[in-house]
């Protein structure tokens, strides 16, 4: 080596030189699919859903002539987040919908938080909007009114322990989150639930249910979601990042990959593990911890210590909420726990399919790029997620609580929004705007923001590209006075219509857990009537979108 140097020893850089090429691969080798347009999967969707569309639109608006492809509207349902309380409202307006026989006249159902929970359930019923909802919905009730006070017994300890550690050794990343996930299917299910994204697909082979979107959002550590945030959509045919035009399998994500290669195939991840609104969970436990009699902890378990300190362990992780840490001997199985998870804050680690791509090459001039960059960081090519390990996912409602970004790709043309809200919709409407994205300038009133109304009726039709948006906020007005449209409430019914849903009394905070039998029922009572009241309103979006499309049509 001291008479050929390294560096001078020219049939080895030949030959490295070699490599470096045989190793370069066309993208349709790859295992991560690049492009901004749909999959053919979900096109081959698409044209069976919309043959559904157009005959249920003939009879629910009673016209008297058949819609051409052309002709049929895409309408989605969006929904919010909002824990038990989103995940109970979903029932009511799903179940208004289909009396009014508009469910084969939706697309498309996006959610987050809660309403991905209620979405999870209803699609494990491969016909769910085909039948009848009721069985559907006294499950949902007898899982949001039961005791909750077996969460963090011992033997629930172990079953998490066990989970997470065979998720470990599976080859996740272990983080808090996961727990919670884990403590999520305990409150919504009585067992193990197995079900998977991918197995929903069975629900959409023939076009017969609305296709779900399910929305959250990576971020990066050290920044705040103002400062990084970017929209990832999971179906159950893709998931994917909106701003890279980067999809994988379900079935994949979470698996490692490098330069658009899957090299370590992990088990799909249970849909327990991708539900979650952790922070507001985390700080209902606290309270129910410090609010909570002995007796209460007595009638749970015979040993009040273990429970102390499996509270104690379990707030600990949440230190920068300001939430309070006990200093107490820990047991074996809490050692255990603590010893699977990591030191991670509220936020899900996967595998980073980006891993390794080199995505940055005049990315700024890409105007799908443009559409969803959110962040100064965009203009850093070195802080681009490609240069990631793991994505770090969080729930969209720790940015703007909204699940429609992917209903706004423009290749879903989406014409009309049933925008199912439970928070306020200006946070959303500035987003959009600053992104130069079409979406409706939503306008309220001082007058609105003191009364909201049932029903909001947007359509902006000189904007191209926009869709008629009809918004539903959560609100309680003539539902006090009147048990279905048209029908007064007698004065022995009038504690029906008694429910609040606005002050800081409400016993539909976002914070509570369970829920009495009777204010479920009111709940989605109320939702269902708040949508069954202001049908017109969808009727009118509904034609003014099939005319929207006439006129387009005869322009070109």
């Amino acid at each position: 080596h001291r008479e050929f140097p390294f560096h001078y020893r020219r049939p080895f850089f030949s030959k490295l030189f070699f490599l470096c090429l045989s190793n370069c691969s066309c993208p349709g080798d790859l295992d991560v699919r690049l492009g901004y347009d749909l999959c053919s999967q979900e096109q081959e969707f698409l044209c069976k859903r919309k043959r559904i569309v157009a005959q249920a639109l003939k009879q629910v608006l009673q016209l008297d002539y058949d819609l051409q492809d052309h002709e049929v509207p895409v309408m989605a349902i969006m929904t919010t987040g909002g824990g038990t309380r989103s995940y109970t409202t979903t029932f009511g307006s799903v179940r208004a919908l289909k009396k009014l026989n508009l469910m084969d006249c939706v697309t498309y159902m996006s959610g987050l938080s809660g309403t991905s929970w209620a979405m999870a359930h209803l699609y494990r019923d491969a016909y769910w909007s085909q039948n009848d909802l009721h069985e559907k919905i006294q499950e949902a009730k007898k899982q949001v009114t039961k005791s909750k006070l077996e969460m963090f017994t011992p033997n629930r300890m172990k079953y998490y322990y066990q989970q997470l550690n065979q998720r470990k050794q599976e080859g996740y990343p272990i983080t808090f989150i996961d727990l919670w996930g884990l403590v999520i299917e305990y409150l919504l299910n009585d067992g193990k639930d197995n079900h998977r994204l991918s197995e929903q697909k069975e629900s959409l082979i023939n076009g017969q249910n609305p296709l779900p979107i399910y929305v959250t959002i990576n971020i990066k550590d050290k920044y705040s979601t103002q400062d990084f945030k970017e929209w990832l959509e999971l179906t159950p045919y893709e998931v994917g990042f909106l701003k890279y035009g980067a999809f994988v399998h379900p079935e994949d994500f979470g698996s490692e990959f490098f330069m658009g290669h899957l090299i370590k195939k992990l088990p799909e991840t249970r849909m327990c593990y991708l539900h979650g609104d952790v922070i507001n969970y985390l700080i209902e436990m606290s309270k129910y911890y410090y609010s909570a009699p002995h007796g209460w902890v007595s009638d749970l378990i015979l040993d009040l210590r273990t429970v102390n300190i499996i509270l104690a362990d379990i707030v600990e992780f949440q230190s920068p909420l300001g939430l309070a840490k006990w200093s107490i001997v820990r047991d074996e199985e809490t050692m255990k726990l603590r010893g699977v998870l990591t030191d991670r804050l509220a936020v899900a680690q996967y595998h980073n399919f980006l891993k390794g791509f080199q995505m940055h090459d005049c990315y700024m001039e890409n105007t799908h790029f443009q559409r969803w960059k959110a962040t100064t960081l965009d203009c850093c090519p070195n802080q681009l997620t490609e240069y990631d390990d793991h994505l770090g996912l969080v729930d969209a409602g720790f940015f703007i609580n909204t699940s429609s970004t992917p209903l706004l790709r423009q290749e879903r043309k989406v014409d009309v929004i049933l925008h199912l809200s439970y928070s306020p919709l200006e946070d959303a409407c500035k987003y959009y705007r600053e992104q130069g994205i079409p979406f409706p300038n939503v306008v309220l009133t001082d007058e609105d923001r003191k009364h909201l109304k049932e029903c909001y009726y947007f359509n902006q039709s000189e904007e191209s590209g926009c869709p008629i948006l009809v918004f539903f906020p959560l609100v309680n007005d003539t539902f006090q006075y009147y048990s279905a449209p048209g029908e007064r409430r007698s004065e022995a019914d009038m504690a029906g219509g008694n429910i609040d849903v606005s002050t800081c009394k409400t016993p539909y905070s976002t914070f509570c857990l369970k829920y009495s039998d009777e204010d479920f029922d009111k709940l989605v009572n109320l939702s269902e009537y708040n949508i069954l009241n202001n049908q017109h309103l969808i009727f009118q979006a509904l034609h003014a979108a099939i005319e929207r499309k006439r006129q387009h049509c005869c322009k070109n």
